[in-house]
């Protein structure tokens, strides 16, 4: 508080001059008039040893404005609903009351008022401490990259353990609930054990209905996801983000330290990389006042935590689906396809982040590289295939065909079968051929068509069956020991047993026989044998 104008304010090293006087011997007239300052000036120095600030003999009243009070009262509880970046300053409301209500006071007052009634309506709060291994703080912050196609903003979801500020941070292509699912089951291998509590803001990936207080309505695969881990789901009040000061400190991070300047990599996977060794040396700092580091608290989140299950999760949503008559079934504003003989029939759609699964009959029929484009069909040649023998004009004018990138050896079979046996004939033969691919690798099947056209006979049976060939020999090595030759039974001997005339003896049986010897007999289990007649 400054004094009043014209009073002239003793400082601490006035009064250390006067009392260093009084202790040479002056008296209290001499130091005032050697020093130029009054009496009582010079009894204050030597009864304290420093000035005591100025203060007010009583206190200020607090500014009113007769019937201007209600005005700024007014727009105060306007602002109340308005966007927190659209909201009078007090030099606003000051413009307004002089615009519109004539107010001819300064602007002082009108600010000293409204900063009294900020200061009382600031929010306060009591220090908390969570116990080690109970509770995880999610969110999700957002970072521009640079990737070789140019530089996107790309989500990523940071959790954080609110005892150990221990992070994790994981970049994602969507923030949907896949997303969330796969970076949680993320976060908590790599932890390597799961919390008792795990907090959010309110998503709707998350919660898709927000009740009354803390009541809330789960996605139903994030309510799996809480029961296979076995954490209880916890969310934030509305609007109040500061319920988990962890993961808001953390995503700052993520933004000014881990993803300055911005990070120049070629996928998600080499930004992912950088991200975790981020995360594990932030475990190497001491942050929150804590005399320990974060590594060591981590350690105690560890101890007390609940083990990660051993059998995994399935980080996916589910639809159902209905396949139509292009044999393709919708997920997410795009078709996929399916084979052929699962068309017409209801089936269940999984959705991962990285992949759409197609289930029918409780197996997984097509499986395809998922797509966040919209309106786009996302389809397997190799689906159409049954489709492709009854509509050959398909092979050049469905765009799935005429976009296939097959080896080379492909189109050099298609025009020597036209050659040997005509446009339509050998068309056929080489859908056939295709429809190899059903049943054997690619990489077979181009061997195939090459040791046939070499040999001359690249026909569909020829290449099949030198596709038979190839995958026995891949799939059943020499065994590793000595080689064993066995002999083809004779059957012809079986016959001669059965012509025999009643009577004779059989000397047919054994060249031992007929010289009166007795016969050996062979062993019974010997491979392919069988035990000969003895006499």
């Amino acid at each position: 508080m400054m004094p009043p104008q014209g009073v002239r304010m003793r400082t601490v090293d006035d009064f250390a001059e006067i009392r260093r006087l009084h202790r040479d011997g002056l008296s209290g007239r001499q130091i005032a008039r050697r020093l130029g300052v009054g009496r009582d000036t010079v009894r204050k120095a030597l009864g304290n040893p420093e000035p005591k600030p100025y203060t007010l003999a009583a206190p200020r009243p607090a500014p009113t404005f007769g019937p201007f009070q209600a005005v700024v009262d007014a727009i105060v509880a306007a602002d109340a609903d308005a966007p927190p970046k659209q909201r009078h300053t007090a030099m606003q409301v000051f413009r307004r009351l002089v615009r519109e209500h004539g107010y001819a006071g300064s602007y002082h007052p009108v600010q000293r008022y409204l900063q009294d009634r900020r200061r009382a309506a600031r929010e306060t709060f009591v220090p908390l401490d969570h116990p080690p291994g109970r509770r995880c703080e999610a969110d999700f912050g957002h970072i521009h990259v640079d990737f070789p196609d140019g530089r996107r903003l790309v989500p990523v979801l940071v959790v954080t353990w609110s005892y150990s500020n221990a992070p994790f941070a994981v970049a994602l292509p969507t923030e949907r609930t896949e997303a969330v699912l796969h970076g949680l089951c993320e976060a908590f291998a790599f932890f390597g054990c799961v919390p008792t509590e795990v907090w959010w803001d309110n998503p709707t990936t998350v919660a898709i209905e927000v009740r009354r207080g803390r009541d809330r309505v789960l996605h139903p695969r994030y309510a799996a996801l809480a029961s296979h881990f076995v954490f209880a789901p916890k969310f934030c009040l509305p609007a109040t983000p500061r319920e988990k000061p962890r993961v808001e400190n953390r995503v700052k991070d993520l933004e000014r330290m881990w993803a300055t300047p911005v990070p120049r990599v070629k996928d998600l996977a080499e930004l992912n990389t950088h991200l975790r060794a981020c995360c594990r040396q932030a475990r190497d700092r001491v942050s929150g006042g804590n005399a320990d580091t974060v590594g060591n608290r981590f350690e105690r989140d560890r101890a007390a935590a609940q083990a990660v299950p051993a059998r995994g999760f399935e980080a996916c949503v589910f639809a159902a689906g209905s396949v139509d008559k292009y044999q393709t079934v919708a997920f997410d504003g795009n078709r996929y396809s399916v084979p052929r003989r699962h068309a017409f029939q209801a089936v269940t759609v999984k959705g991962f982040i990285d992949r759409v699964e197609v289930v029918a009959d409780h197996q997984v029929v097509a499986a395809h590289v998922r797509s966040y484009a919209r309106h786009e069909r996302v389809l397997n040649p190799l689906h159409f295939l049954v489709v492709l023998e009854q509509k050959p004009a398909a092979l050049d004018h469905a765009p799935v065909y005429r976009d296939w990138h097959l080896p080379p050896i492909f189109a050099t079979l298609r025009t020597r079968l036209e050659a040997d046996l005509g446009p339509r004939p050998g068309v056929r033969q080489y859908i056939r051929v295709l429809q190899l691919l059903a049943r054997f690798p690619l990489d077979t099947i181009d061997r195939a068509v090459g040791h046939q056209l070499a040999r001359g006979d690249p026909t569909a049976s020829a290449v099949a069956a030198a596709a038979e060939r190839l995958a026995v020999g891949v799939t059943r090595p020499p065994p590793a020991g000595p080689a064993v030759t066995v002999p083809r039974p004779d059957l012809l001997r079986f016959n001669q047993l059965l012509s025999r005339p009643e009577g004779e003896p059989d000397d047919r049986r054994h060249p031992a026989a007929a010289q009166g010897q007795p016969e050996a007999v062979e062993a019974a289990d010997h491979a392919g044998r069988a035990r000969q007649a003895g006499p």
